[in-house]
């Protein structure tokens, strides 16, 4: 892997050292450069779970993509940089259950303490959890909350109510990127699935989040919503290239 490149991509410059302060790092850079999105679904083109068509999709040519290329590249830099990586399959939280096996992709990281990383779930925590810690973690005035239900692990965090929400549920039983496959085959498949259902491009920004879904660009800022509907397919690849750096071809 071309280590160099790859941090030029996610704008990164500092320590290199595998720590738990490097680790936060490396992963709130990530979640600010490299969007969560879906278009190559919407162009028929197949997402091909190997790190050398990650690299160039991600890095080369300035992409995102979602948990299984964004959680499987980062996996591989962290361990190019020397970190210890377990690939986790998680259950997706929806309609009252939780998904099924390997319906996403997260990591654990372990150092001195072990670490819940996951740079491909759009908006959520911008820097791992503590995956033992049982209180409240609290970022950009969210609090998550991971809990130990054996033999299952489950994320949450709390909405503007202070209602608890599911995410994810995940075993710390460790896979390999191809154990994936066939759900990444199904979610860019399945008309049930919901990256069939709509085009989506979305990133965290320092004071909030970026969102292309469709032909609707929704920016928050400081806790402000603002929304606005494009005109035509050429405002929409003009929003790609403006806001995420996305230039299709």
């Amino acid at each position: 892997m071309d280590v160099t490149a790859y941090l030029n991509r996610i704008d990164y410059a500092g320590s290199l050292e595998p720590s738990a302060d490097v680790l936060q790092e490396l992963h709130h850079a990530h979640i600010l450069t490299v969007p969560f999105e879906n278009l190559d679904i919407h162009l028929g083109r197949p997402i091909v779970l190997n790190e050398e068509h990650l690299f160039d999709k991600i890095v080369r040519h300035r992409r995102g993509g979602f948990c299984y290329e964004l959680n499987g590249l980062f996996a591989a830099l962290l361990q190019e940089l020397g970190f210890e990586v377990d690939l986790l399959s998680a259950g997706v939280y929806d309609n009252g259950i939780f998904g099924p096996e390997f319906d996403h992709l997260i990591l654990r990281v372990r150092l001195e303490e072990d670490w819940l990383a996951d740079v491909g779930f759009g908006d959520s925590f911008r820097k791992p959890l503590r995956l033992y810690e049982t209180g409240k973690q609290v970022q950009a005035s969210v609090p998550y909350r991971i809990e130990h239900q054996s033999p299952m692990w489950k994320l949450a965090s709390m909405d503007g109510l202070g209602e608890w929400r599911n995410s994810y549920h995940f075993s710390l039983k460790s896979r390999t990127l191809s154990d994936f496959r066939d759900m990444c085959h199904y979610h860019q498949t399945s008309s049930d699935s919901l990256f069939t259902q709509k085009r989506l491009c979305t990133r965290a920004t320092l004071d909030g989040r970026i969102t292309l879904s469709e032909m609707r660009l929704i920016i928050t800022k400081d806790g402000q919503r603002t929304e606005q509907t494009l005109a035509d397919e050429e405002e929409y690849l003009s929003a790609l290239d403006h806001h995420f750096g996305i230039k299709m071809s």
